[in-house]
């Protein structure tokens, strides 16, 4: 399973943007699909998650009513809806999926990491 990210940039305080994450490879296998985030000097940390079918979503609390994930598919695609962005959101973010049974905020529980993009939200 490989997986490809993408939509970061530079904004400005209260913008917003869309992130994609592009499955390719065997997604059969996966069931659950998530992003995490990395600030500088941070450690990895929890965005949000949701399932293929899309019954169970769950989000990290610094981004909660602000952002927003869902999954496609037909297209192969996780993308991550970001509003009312803030500087603290700043970060290297990542797209993850498992394979597990286990709805999880665990990172150590994802199987395929993407190569993560920037976001850096300006002040």
């Amino acid at each position: 399973v490989q997986l490809q990210a993408s939509g970061g940039g530079l904004v400005q305080a209260g913008a917003s943007l869309r992130l994609s994450c592009a499955f390719s490879g065997d997604t059969f296998k996966t069931r659950l699909v998530a992003w995490f985030r990395q600030a500088p000097g941070a450690g990895r940390e929890f965005v949000a998650y949701t399932t293929w079918s899309g019954s169970s979503t769950y989000y990290g609390d610094s981004v909660k009513g602000r952002f927003t994930i869902s999954a496609d598919n037909a297209k192969n695609t996780v993308d991550l809806q970001m509003n009312s962005l803030k500087p603290e959101d700043t970060a290297v973010y990542y797209c993850a999926a498992s394979t597990g049974v286990i709805n999880t905020a665990v990172s150590s529980m994802y199987n395929y990491w993407g190569q993560g993009t920037q976001v850096t939200v300006s002040s």
